[in-house]
């Protein structure tokens, strides 16, 4: 495909990919789906006929896109989630993803007949999950999972990818030479690349942060832009230096959205926009990778390792993995349930496909049959499961407002926004009756979709959309006042 096609087909294919998120949400059914249909309709065999079967410019695009679209979340993940999760995440992101590519290789040697190290292969491809789209469903569902558990999806989902990407390569490189995976020499490997990963992207994250609160840009627009340099230039260098880039550019997004105090909300914003764009990117370009008629092919093997992956692997590595968590049984039944498979599955695929091996092509149809069964099936019922394991609470609906304190200076004040339920102990009392801590108040009251002047004598009901102003150590504070139950969620920026 040349720049003149690419540059006439891929806006429409764009546009068609944002509207269809509407269509989502209406439906409660996962976008990632559409974009990928919309690839398919316009790829080979479809309606578009587009010839296209670069595996190595899709592998690369896939790539950029898997870090950039991290690093938005690294930058979205607050400190106290992943404070919350870590010690979980880690040991899901590391023992899980092996248990995982252990069970399936199993599978594969029994079933499929393969070698037991192409199995592992298989695998390590699979053992990746993708949260995003799990809080995508969610979000649209209206239904809000145990912190807890959350905060563990989202912190696996942002440091399993780096292992899952060094196994594969190990293996790939394995089988294509015939040198077998020595132990000795995968665990130097793992532990240098993770090693460099952590210390690149955490010190570029505190250097970032630092520039980011210091430097004064001629124009806000600036930052969003210096910030993805910084993603980017992280990503780049520490694969360059033998590090892991996806852990790096993690780490690095982390650490800038827990310091950062001038423009967080203009930022988070712009790097939303921008993962958006790399997953409709992304799973387009792996739609028109794919052939329709390939794919089915491998729907009967494809069904029964999508339910070796979904009923054992996944549970077996959650239980073993989470022996020392606090989380309860029902909850680690739903961290089980909702490990979905997104891009990174197919995208690692295409290493075995670009290296040669024998079994490549069965492995690339293979995964993409189980990545389509995932989110079809876990994807439209994470709602059913959370209600049925009693886990399940409503999400306060998305802010139909806003509002922004625009300031490249940094304060010590903070915007945080809070919708009032029936059971917040403010329903029923006059502003002037809130023991608000000092120096702070309430800026604007968001009513039926009115603004209503913050007066002393109004009197706050359920429903009510708030936005507080107040010292960033008062927040704490402010949840009791105006939530029984829940945490605060920031409304804006200085």
């Amino acid at each position: 495909m040349n720049v003149a096609t690419l540059l006439l087909i891929g806006p429409w294919l764009l546009l068609a990919g944002v509207l269809l998120t509407k269509l989502s949400r209406r439906l409660n059914f996962p976008a990632l789906l559409f974009f990928i249909v919309i690839g398919m309709l316009a790829g080979s065999e479809g309606l578009g006929g587009i010839a296209f079967e670069d595996y190595a410019f899709t592998r690369d695009v896939g790539l950029v896109a898997l870090a950039l679209i991290l690093f938005a979340a690294g930058l979205a993940t607050g400190p106290r989630a992943f404070g919350l999760a870590v010690r979980s995440a880690v040991s899901l992101a590391t023992l899980g993803v092996v248990l995982t590519a252990l069970i399936t290789a199993a599978f594969a040697w029994w079933w499929l007949g393969w070698s037991f190290l192409e199995g592992v292969l298989l695998g390590s491809i699979v053992a990746s999950t993708d949260a995003a789209a799990v809080f995508l469903v969610l979000r649209h569902q209206n239904v809000r999972l145990p912190r807890s558990v959350e905060a563990v999806l989202e912190v696996e989902s942002g440091i399993n990818d780096p292992m899952s990407v060094f196994l594969t390569l190990a293996v790939t490189s394995a089988l294509a030479t015939g040198h077998g995976l020595p132990a000795a020499s995968v665990a130097r490997d793992f532990v240098i690349q993770m090693g460099a990963g952590a210390l690149i992207g955490t010190g570029f994250g505190v250097g970032a942060a630092w520039l980011l609160n210091r430097v004064r840009l001629a124009s806000t627009g600036l930052y969003p832009v210096l910030t993805l340099a910084v993603g980017l230039g992280t990503f780049s260098l520490t694969n360059a230096v033998g590090g892991s880039g996806f852990l790096a550019v993690y780490l690095a997004g982390l650490v800038i959205g827990g310091r950062l105090a001038v423009l967080q909300r203009l930022v988070v914003d712009f790097h939303d926009a921008v993962a958006w764009l790399m997953q409709i990117v992304m799973f387009v370009a792996l739609g028109l990778l794919s052939f329709p008629s390939r794919v089915w092919s491998a729907a009967d093997q494809g069904l029964i390792l999508s339910a070796v992956i979904i009923v054992i692997a996944r549970p077996v590595a959650v239980f073993v993995s989470l022996l020392a968590s606090r989380l309860s049984v029902r909850e680690r039944l739903l961290v089980s349930w909702v490990g979905l498979r997104g891009a990174v599955p197919i995208i690692l695929a295409m290493f075995p496909v670009l290296a040669g091996l024998p079994n490549a092509p069965v492995i690339f149809n293979l995964i993409f049959f189980v990545v389509v069964t995932s989110t079809l099936l876990q994807g439209t019922t994470v709602s059913w499961a959370a209600h049925l394991l009693g886990l399940r609470t409503r999400r306060d609906p998305e802010p139909s407002h806003r509002l922004h304190i625009t300031s490249i200076q940094q304060t010590d004040r903070h915007i945080v926004d809070f919708y009032l339920e029936p059971s917040s102990p403010a329903v029923g009392q006059r502003i002037k009756e809130l023991d608000l801590p000092p120096e702070t108040f309430i800026a604007m009251l968001v009513r039926d979709g009115q603004v209503l002047p913050p007066q002393g004598h109004t009197q706050l009901a359920n429903g009510d959309h708030l936005f507080v102003l107040c010292r960033l150590h008062d927040r704490i504070a402010l949840v009791r006042l105006f939530r029984r139950n829940g945490e605060t969620r920031a409304g804006a920026s200085l």
